[in-house]
């Protein structure tokens, strides 16, 4: 590439650490998409004649024909995949090859490369998204009338649909739709014509070539379009994000499995066993991708340190940030695909729920807005059943084994119905706010969910 200012051949060495079509060669296919809307920009400002435009076309298709067969030669001492496809298409059809690359830069190719990739990688996870969702509305709709303890600190709080619970991760996964979409729109602006720094002196209808690949937008400034990887950092990020959510779902499966919770069982298919204890049956999938987490955090603030001191406008450094970038992707990807079949493929025990939300502290709260609707003000109420609990604790009781006349001890508001407020079925069809689970607002998600996701929409 620069053997006119060079004396000297590059140093193996050089060129061993230097070399980055190990990892950026899959960006292959928007490469050649891009070299071919290029040419025709080409063609079209008389650079190169339609002949020479219908040979880099054919040469390049013929290439990325290869490469998807596997077919394919990468040479690490042409660096890149930008090189070594450009290479073999002149090496095979001569001077028209050695022509393309006029009024670009690998500075502005990498960019157009990238956020080519990055599009097409932003809807796949969408279509993963919207796949994890299916999963979780179908398992709630399974299991729809399943009544489970609520946890906060990880101590039972109240009862909860087990439907309602699941619902939660659909909406999370929504918001992380929602992220994604807004940040395919700053992904998908144009920014090949840039050149190295300052554009070119060789002037060529960038709005041609963006049509071509479907940008509905571009750069308006050639310093910024080649340095920028904010698109990236951001995707990264919305990705963080998702790996937080599988993480979280993750510890709620990895708990509901456990011989302590009885919650869920996973099927076969997707746990492992001990190479030991003959018994075990392990959520790998689960831990795996609460343990995945942590590299897709680590990538994000691999490509946000990398950027952090970097002077305008493309440095060398930025070639590290294909690989953080890459394997986010995959990562999360990965997880998904495999986190929404083990999903459906679940059984949740029923009778373990049932015996875990007999527990009647769960209804604790249940009691103190008894007292409030007999007039006691709350802090007052909370106080009472308390003291109520703590009753309890003394006599190694349950709170539906007081009397009615125990509870008149602890405060006369309390009545003679007042055994009432302890059955889960009340309480789950009194929670009627917006948001709260009670069976018919339950019932309402799961068909507001099943409407959106059948019509496509993720969100």
């Amino acid at each position: 590439m620069w053997k006119g200012r060079f004396q000297e051949q590059t140093a193996e060495l050089l060129q061993t650490y230097s070399e980055s079509i190990s990892f950026d060669w899959r960006l292959w296919p928007f490469d050649i998409a891009g070299s071919i809307a290029h040419a025709a920009a080409l063609e079209k400002a008389g650079l190169i004649t339609k002949a020479e435009w219908e040979a880099i076309a054919s040469g390049l298709r013929q290439i990325g024909e290869e490469i998807a067969a596997g077919q394919f030669v990468f040479k690490a001492e042409l660096e890149d995949i930008h090189m070594n496809i450009e290479a073999e298409l002149t090496r095979r059809i001569g001077d028209a090859g050695a022509k393309l690359h006029t009024a670009r830069s690998r500075n502005d190719q990498v960019a157009l490369d990238i956020r080519l990739c990055l599009r097409e990688e932003s809807d796949r996870i969408l279509a993963l998204l919207k796949a994890m969702q299916d999963a979780l509305v179908e398992l709630a709709g399974r299991y729809e009338h399943v009544v489970i303890p609520g946890y906060t600190h990880l101590q039972r709080a109240q009862p909860v649909f087990f439907a309602h619970h699941l619902l939660a991760y659909v909406e999370m996964f929504a918001r992380d739709c929602e992220r994604l979409d807004d940040c395919r729109k700053r992904i998908n602006v144009f920014p090949l014509g840039s050149g190295a720094i300052a554009g070119s002196t060789i002037l060529l209808d960038r709005a041609l070539v963006a049509e071509l690949l479907g940008f509905p937008s571009l750069t308006q400034n050639s310093m910024d379009a080649v340095s920028d990887r904010d698109f990236a950092i951001e995707l990264l990020s919305a990705l963080a994000i998702v790996a937080m959510h599988l993480s979280r779902l993750s510890e709620d499966v990895i708990l509901w499995a456990s011989s302590e919770f009885r919650f869920l069982t996973l099927s076969d298919a997707f746990t492992t066993g001990s190479s030991l204890m003959p018994q075990k049956k392990n959520p790998d999938v689960a831990e795996l991708t609460r343990g995945k987490t942590g590299r897709v955090y680590g990538n994000l603030m691999s490509l946000l340190t990398l950027m952090k001191g970097l002077p305008m406008t493309y440095n060398r450094d930025m070639q590290e940030d294909k690989e953080a970038i890459f394997d986010s992707i995959d990562t999360v990807k990965a997880a998904l695909g495999v986190f929404a079949p083990m999903l459906r493929e679940a059984v949740v025990n029923e009778q373990s729920c049932a015996a875990a939300v007999a527990d009647p502290n769960l209804l604790a709260t249940d009691l103190a807005d008894y007292l409030v609707n007999h007039g006691v003000p709350f802090r007052k109420a909370h106080e009472v059943v308390g003291k109520a609990v703590a009753l309890c604790a003394q006599r190694r009781c349950e709170l539906t084994e007081l009397s009615v006349q125990d509870y008149q001890g602890l405060s006369s508001a309390f009545g003679a119905d007042v055994l009432d407020v302890l059955r889960v079925e009340r309480s789950m069809a009194a929670r009627q706010a917006v948001g709260a689970p009670s069976p018919a607002n339950v019932a309402a998600q799961l068909a507001r969910w099943r409407t959106r996701l059948q019509a496509g929409g993720a969100q």
